[in-house]
């Protein structure tokens, strides 16, 4: 057993390192250039105001200047302005708002607004509360409310043995209880928290307090004005521990409550200039730095960023003249150092001297994994990841101190376009402040998010530095001194480190030295065509010598004057070290791009990737180092021999973090790969990671990853499988032996249309012999939706580029109907997959039921965010955003998709012949295919009743074919790697298109009828259509005499009665005519053969002829009887309820709304004996009614319910109002619900059904 003493210092220095980068040196020689004059700004998950070390700077200046939520999700509209009478105001939630006199408000006017508290709280915050929130608020009274209807029940069953028909229901009426206390137990659903917010101009500036009470007791809440005025900020409860602070937007008509979304902002600022002055090892890397937090992670996409964050984020940068930016976030880009995001990144670099340090990405080992901004884009300077001995030990608590090395997740360069992608690297790892409501002072994280902030600091440090020294820094200069002072590490590829290791003081050094330098603030733009750098990975690129033509431009500061511009003449020596790149020996610059020549000479060269620099030099100031470098990379892959499908590499040794690449070129044919570990070694189990890349213009390399994490036991093999591209390069990092396998399909992707009937697809085996088993899945149907409607408009103050560009947003507003439950995917397959690299600033989908609740949010990657929704009808609306309008104005006609999941997969037949197929008879096996053999296969259409419903022509099915029998084959066409979970795809995608589904014969008899109709007078017919005329308008003319015009004629005609019923029963003064109602109602049910009725329904099969036309007739009796009853039924409850409308509550479920004294002009003249027979008509037709149907009916529903309640059983009546709820839902049935629940005296099911109601009945669409 290793033996450690306890009087070993604890390695401080490993929990944030500052040795490796020069920053501890730096401050021990330098103590004020701790980063104080300079500020940094944040774009993260938001940081925490209350978190360790992030109160204040050195100087005692505050640590934070602002914070400010950019993405919207913390937005709460505020135009609903109110007036405080007798001291109140209603909030939106319902409650009552107490305003305390000492609020000076002289307009006397409040804006109000709502907000859902889990709308922004972080996703492991509100993981938390929910935990919490039921153990104290649900489960307790819950089971007290179960065991109580329990014993109930028991004594009422051992007190009534022999109930009568009354004390059933009674009974029942308990059982509901329980059932009731049961399901609601089981559809359990916390809304969270709900607030009130209340916004007012106190004649100085905009105040706001939520009522974090949720009570209305306003205060007891906190006021709080915009953070940038008094760094004010307060705490959402002691059990959230979530700290919030405001802004105020539009004139008041947006508040923005903003909150951390996640633990990685507060993490990061911590560790680029966290300030502990009792705890100064815990110190970030710059505590005399002061913070811009912006939060760019939108909480309602579980903190991603959007376009409209970053690009609000840049202005705010602008506006706050920052000196710094760190970005510790990034994705795949389809291609580099393009699109809106990056274009205003860049203007901010250039125009306003900001530097931006972002993180190269945690996507490695393979190369040209970086991420965009980080590694993709100039003006961002990309940091890797680095590991040293003492955050080994200090951090991860390993037993045994490694040599320093690169994350093996760090990403690796070059760019697709040849850059080096990875400019500097820093220390990979912290131990570090987050927020408050993690419970938890401090968090070991890990990353290239970890290593920006840690380089970002050390940048500070060196402006600190500059700045107090009376130099202006410019990015150029910094990003140069960075760069050529950087300590490169033996054994460390410089896709990986880039240039090195930061470090501060020689950079520092190198600055103060080299700034009267006429070059000292120049950039250099490098242009190779349309690419940044020579990268040759494609095998016909290296087969010959290439000349390739790099263009060589200097780049003035924004603010450079003419003079100077026309001044420049530099004496440049292009030097480079490799010998298989020929470039000439000197290139004189001026204001202007230059071409020189290079040509790379890859003969010769050995297996693997090489890399050199082209490095243009100063002669005038060698020392400087290189002014600017033209990176090549050259991969040479590894041959196949001939007729030979597998390479294999034998005794091969790893040590720990060791990584070992392969390039690998694909043999013509092959689309997937095999690849077998196995261990020689006897004593010790290792983990392996597998990662595969292949790199497609246009695509990012996510699109063609593979990645995976094998434990390899002692001696033991494990054999994984992929997809791979023929005649491509494929990187392989980690392996020992793999074999290639391929069968290709063609067409791919496969389109069958449904009115072909037969489709038909080839399959080959190019290698060897292969086993083919074709299988074609479907698993989604896609419907494409058009907009109903387009608005463009030009947003707020937040969205104004400098120079007053003004940014415009359209909405789209599209409907669906889900035919059923499910799994849906919306998506915009125009602007799919791009977020970085979009020409469109950004896009933003909100998903809302018919009530306006938001259910869901998606943007660029639909497949994050899948919903599941019941039955009904949807509103998605979809915001894009540009600076032009004219661009905006394509769009009002964007087509969108919603994928539909099937609930089971459906499967179409595969035959080997035509014949075959046509015939549907014997379906095709496995086929063994001979190398160099092709093979057709033909396809039937699906079924017509397999067609999912609500389907229609235009949607079509989408699913895979699997061509491979072997187990490997199939894995590798499922191998969408975790990571890849952004850029989903099928090996062979395939596409069903639909047609109109066939026609429906027409019922014979009907037609006969109509013959029958011919034979009617011309005029006979008019008076008919005349009087279903007049009884059609009925129900819109208050006045009967239309009714008693129609009855002399029409006596016995009986939808004119039912007609005159629902005319009475929708009248606004209907409750002065309940006696009506209910005579209406008998009119109707003695014109209904009650015995013919109930002799026909009880008939199996009518051989009459006109069986069909008497069938519709008996229905439509059936129809209006139950009918006629039910509304009877409701007429005389109604007549019970508004009397004890007054006296004891209970029918205020129903007539609350009803003034005493109407219900008194009703029924106040009744004696008890009227009373009575009331009630006994209603228990009559309460029987009559179940005759018929059951009380769960959707026509009865409404009866039951108000019968249950006169009868005070609310337990049956909370379980038909559940019901109404279920198959109406509105605010005034759930509310009903609320109150029945009040009765029962289950407190806390209507507590929490009360905080639902302004989530799921919103007053408006949330806003983007």
């Amino acid at each position: 057993m290793a033996a450690h003493s306890t009087e070993e210092p604890f390695p401080f220095h490993g929990l944030l390192p500052k040795k490796e980068t020069g920053a501890a040196s730096y401050l021990t020689r330098f103590p004020d250039h701790d980063g104080r004059g300079v500020l940094i700004a944040i774009l993260d998950t938001g940081v925490d105001p209350g978190a360790p070390g992030i109160q204040v700077t050195t100087e005692g200046k505050p640590k934070i200047v602002d914070i400010i939520d950019t993405t919207g999700s913390g937005d709460v509209n505020m135009t609903t302005v109110m007036e405080p009478k007798d001291g109140t105001v209603t909030g939106l939630s319902g409650r009552t708002l107490k305003i305390p006199p000492a609020w000076v408000n002289p307009s006397g006017k409040y804006r109000i607004g709502v907000k859902n508290g889990y709308e922004f709280f972080p996703k492991a915050l509100k993981e938390r509360i929910q935990k919490e929130r039921k153990e104290k608020m649900w489960d307790p009274p819950h089971r007290a409310a179960l065991a109580e209807i329990c014993r109930r029940t028991e004594e009422f069953d051992l007190s009534h043995p022999s109930p009568s028909q009354t004390e059933k229901l009674q009974k029942e009426d308990l059982q509901s209880q329980s059932e009731l206390l049961a399901s609601l137990e089981k559809k359990y659903s916390d809304p969270g928290p709900v607030y009130d917010c209340v916004l007012w101009h106190d004649g100085v500036t905009w105040r706001a307090a939520v009522d974090t009470s949720e009570c209305g007791e306003l205060s007891q809440c906190t006021v709080l004005s915009s953070y940038r005025e008094s760094q004010e900020y307060a705490t959402l409860g002691n059990a959230e521990m979530l700290n919030y602070s405001i802004n105020v937007y539009d004139d008041g008509n947006t508040l923005c409550i903003v909150t951390s979304g996640g633990a990685h902002g507060t993490h990061v600022a911590s560790i680029a200039a966290g300030y502990f002055p009792e705890e100064p090892e815990r110190n970030g890397v710059a505590p005399g730095a002061q913070i811009l937090a912006l939060k760019i992670g939108d909480t309602r996409l579980s903190t991603m960023e959007t376009g409209t964050g970053l690009i609000r984020a840049m202005i705010e940068v602008i506006n706050h003249k920052c000196d710094l930016v760190n970005y510790s976030y990034g994705e795949a880009t389809h291609w580099p150092n393009s699109g809106r995001i990056c274009e205003v990144i860049t203007e901010a670099v250039q125009k306003h001297n900001v530097i931006f340090v972002s993180s190269a990405g945690n996507n490695g080992p393979c190369l040209s994994t970086v991420g965009c901004p980080g590694g993709t884009t100039s003006s961002v300077i990309g940091v890797g990841a680095y590991v040293t001995p003492d955050m080994m030990v200090a951090e991860y608590s390993l037993r045994e101190k490694l040599p320093p090395n690169q994350y093996t997740w760090s990403s690796r360069g070059p760019s697709t376009d040849g850059a080096l992608g990875v400019s500097i690297s820093a220390p990979g790892g912290a131990i570090a402040s987050v927020p408050n409501w993690t419970l938890r002072g401090t968090q070991l994280m890990n990353g290239t998010s970890m290593s920006s902030p840690n380089a970002c600091g050390g940048i500070a440090l060196i402006l600190s530095g500059l700045k107090q020294n009376g130099i202006a820094p410019s990015v150029p200069a910094v990003r140069r001194a960075l760069e050529n002072t950087a300590l490169k590490v033996d054994d460390i590829e410089m896709f990986a480190q880039g240039h090195g290791i930061i470090q501060v003081d020689r950079a520092l050094d190198y600055l103060m030295q080299h700034t009267s330098l006429p070059t000292s603030h120049l950039g250099f733009s490098v242009t190779v065509g349309t690419q940044r750098g020579i990268y040759l990975r494609d095998p016909a690129q290296i087969l010959v010598p290439s000349d390739h033509t790099v263009g060589i431009e200097p780049i003035f500061p924004w603010n450079t004057g003419n003079s100077e511009r026309i001044s420049l003449q530099l004496h440049l020596a292009l030097t480079c070290a490799a010998s298989w790149v020929q470039c000439p020996s000197h290139l004189e610059l001026m204001n202007q791009c230059r071409h020189v020549n290079v040509r790379i000479d890859p003969a010769g060269l050995r297996e693997g990737v090489h890399y050199a620099e082209v490095c243009g030099y100063d002669t005038a100031a060698p020392t400087c180092g290189p002014l600017f470098r033209v990176p090549i990379t050259v991969i040479i892959p590894a041959k196949l021999a001939d007729r030979k499908q597998e390479l294999c590499f034998t005794d091969v040794h790893f040590r720990p973090g060791q990584i070992r690449r392969h390039f690998i070129a694909v043999p013509q044919g092959a689309s997937w790969a095999e690849i077998t570990l196995t261990s020689h070694s006897g004593d010790v189990s290792s983990k392996f990671v597998l990662h595969a890349v292949h790199l497609v213009k246009q695509r990012a390399y996510r699109a063609n990853e593979f990645y995976k994490f094998s434990s390899l036991l002692e001696r033991g093999s494990v054999t994984e499988a992929f997809p791979v591209l023929s005649g491509k390069i494929v990187e392989l990092c980690i392996a020992r032996c793999i074999s290639f396998h391929g069968l290709t399909t063609s067409p791919s992707p496969l389109h069958i249309h449904a009115s072909e009937g037969v489709t038909s697809f080839e399959v080959s085996s190019p290698l060897r012999y292969e086993e083919a088993s074709p299988s074609i899945t479907l698993k989604s149907w896609v419907q494409p939706l058009r907009p109903l409607n387009s608005k463009i408009k030009a947003l707020g103050v937040r969205d104004v580029l400098p120079n007053n560009r003004q940014l415009y947003e359209i909405v789209l507003t599209y409907s669906f109907h889900q035919p059923k439950s499910g799994e849906v995917t919306p998506s915009c397959p125009m602007l799919c997959e791009l977020l970085y690299e979009s020409e469109f600033d950004s896009q933003l989908w909100m998903l809302f039921d018919q009530n306006k609740r938001l259910l869901g949010s998606g943007d660029a990657y639909p497949h994050q965010y899948s919903l599941k929704l019941e039955k009904g009808d949807y509103t998605v609306r979809l915001q894009v955003r540009h600076e032009q309008s004219s661009e905006l104005e394509r769009l009002k006609d964007l087509p969108f998709v919603v994928s539909h999941r099937l609930s089971t997969t459906l499967s179409l037949d595969v035959y080997e012949t035509h014949r075959a197929a046509l015939m549907a008879k014997k379906k095709a096996n496995s086929v063994t295919l001979s190398p160099g053999v092709t093979q057709p296969f033909y396809i039937t259409a699906l079924p017509d009743d397999k067609i999912p419903k609500g389907t229609s022509p235009g949607c079509y099915l989408s699913g895979c074919l699997v061509v491979p029998k072997s187990e490997y084959g199939k894995k590798a066409g499922q191998a969408s790697a975790k990571r890849q979970g952004k850029f989903k795809k099928d090996i062979v995608p395939v596409v069903y298109h639909l047609i109109p589904a066939p026609n429906k014969t027409k019922n014979g008899g009907k037609d006969k009828d109509k013959e029958g109709d011919k034979e009617k007078d011309v005029k006979e017919e008019f008076s008919e259509a005349l009087r279903d005329l007049k009884i059609q308008w009925m129900t819109k003319l208050d006045a009967s005499s239309l009714y008693d015009e129609l009855k002399e004629n029409y006596a016995d005609y009986l939808p004119l009665h039912v007609q005159r019923l629902h005319q009475l029963d929708s009248e606004k003064e209907r409750v002065k005519r309940l006696g009506e109602v209910v005579s209406a109602a008998d009119i109707v049910i003695s014109h209904i053969d009650q015995t013919a009725l109930a002799v026909y329904l009880t008939m199996k099969t009518d051989p009459r002829p006109d069986a069909a036309s008497i069938k519709t007739d008996m229905e439509k009796q059936k129809s209006s009887l139950l009918d006629a009853l039910c509304r009877k039924g409701c007429a005389l409850a109604d007549q019970l309820l508004l009397l004890p409308a007054s006296q004891d509550g209970a029918g205020a479920v129903t007539a609350g709304h009803v003034a005493a004294e109407e219900a008194a002009d009703q029924v106040g003249s009744s004696s008890d004996e009227t009373l009575h027979a009331i009630a006994k008509a209603l228990m009559d037709t309460f029987w009559e009614v179940q005759k018929w149907a059951e009380l769960t009916d959707s026509k009865v529903l409404t009866f039951s319910y108000k019968h249950a309640l006169v009868n005070k059983m609310y337990g049956r009546a909370l379980k038909y109002a559940s019901k109404i709820v279920e198959e109406k839902p509105s605010k005034e049935n759930m509310k009903n619900c609320i109150q029945l629940m009040r009765h029962l005296r289950w407190t806390h099911c209507a507590t929490f059904n009360e905080n639902w109601l302004p989530v799921m009945y919103a007053v408006d669409y949330t806003p983007f």
